[in-house]
């Protein structure tokens, strides 16, 4: 595999959003709204329409970011916890069918990444603290670890009758962390168009969401370096495009000498301290940005060996890869795409 080392740009994703987009939109500004949800930041930046209606419209596309947080929450109370309640009682639970349709899409893309990508392993994510607002080093016990490991939950035991959803194993737990990002994502770009909207970017923790263009060229983004404030790579991200990045950089904690990021591997029930980070960009349909989320995580897991083999598996074609010894491997697709993030040595 061909390797190369990435060049650290000294501007961070803001300022390169910010330029970029001041010199698209010569005539009609970009109107941008920031918020706090799903633990991060989020920002909805619309194109083409007054500052008070894009308020307007963000705003609503805030709710539902709101609506989505408190449904799918993984550990305060919310639809999911009474769920995953339900399941270790081993008792059905009457679910909407918002929450089939996510569970069975979710299963679809457990099942073809070999499971890498389990929303089950929820206990295994409580186990090393990862279900909390204040992450702290954990050190569960090697026989903790295999309990949950042996129990094998798996979004196979999910059975659903009509909205009626149960598992026939105890130890499912489910947690949409790697998986609800993109889902809101995708749903606020289906508010946005169904108001007429022709061009917004949305952010959600640094999973972006295009659609159309602000004025006569794409949208412009950054790829965040995994080990500094600013950017490594900057792109045009064009209509119903979405990019997602898994990171061992912003829910982890440092363990002798070691990062244990919150991607937990539902084979050895550990975190890997092999990837930095992996960037995914995929288009079309009505859930570009649920795939961007979910497809960047077996990949992550997959590591610096395997991860090629997986994006074929998952059909990615346009993928970004770097490793803890800050090697940078691309698709070619994702090579040609870069406007300028990386350099020979």
């Amino acid at each position: 595999m061909r390797q190369v080392r990435y060049f650290l740009y000294r501007y961070s994703l803001f300022l390169v959003l910010l330029s970029v987009l001041s010199g698209c939109a010569r005539n009609d500004a970009v109107h941008r709204t920031q918020g706090h949800v799903f633990g991060t930041r989020v920002e909805v930046s619309i194109h083409g329409e007054s500052q008070q209606r894009a308020g307007e419209l963000s705003a609503k596309v805030l709710r539902e970011f709101d609506r989505l947080h408190h449904k799918f929450h993984a550990w305060q109370p919310s639809a999911l916890t009474e769920l995953n309640d339900a399941i270790a009682r081993g008792e059905p639970y009457q679910a909407d069918a918002e929450t089939v349709d996510i569970l069975k899409a979710a299963a679809m893309l457990a099942e073809s990444s070999d499971n890498l990508f389990n929303p089950a392993i929820g206990r295994l994510i409580r186990l090393w603290g990862f279900q909390s607002s204040d992450i702290k080093r954990q050190a569960p016990s090697a026989a903790e670890i295999k309990r949950w490991v042996d129990a094998n939950p798996r979004m196979t035991d999910l059975r659903f009758d009509g909205a009626v959803i149960s598992s026939r194993n105890k130890a499912v737990m489910l947690d949409l962390g790697g998986y609800a990002k993109g889902y809101a994502l995708d749903r606020a770009a289906r508010i946005l168009r169904a108001e007429g909207v022709k061009a917004a970017l949305i952010n959600v923790g640094g999973n972006m969401l295009a659609i159309g263009r602000p004025g006569d060229r794409p949208w412009t983004v950054g790829i965040q370096d995994p080990r500094g404030e600013g950017s490594i790579a900057v792109m045009e991200l064009h209509d119903n495009e979405a990019i997602g990045t898994s990171g061992d950089y912003q829910r982890y904690f440092m363990k002798d000498g070691k990062r244990r990021p919150h991607i937990i591997d539902p084979r050895t029930g550990e975190s890997t301290d092999l990837v930095a980070s992996v960037t995914v960009v995929t288009s079309g349909g009505s859930d570009a940005g649920t795939r961007s989320d979910g497809h960047s995580k077996p990949l992550f897991l997959a590591g610096p060996q395997h991860w090629r083999a997986m994006a074929e598996r998952l059909g990615l074609q346009e993928v970004m890869l770097i490793d803890t010894d800050r090697n940078v491997e691309m698709t070619p697709a994702m090579r040609k795409r870069m406007a300028s993030a990386v350099r020979q040595d």
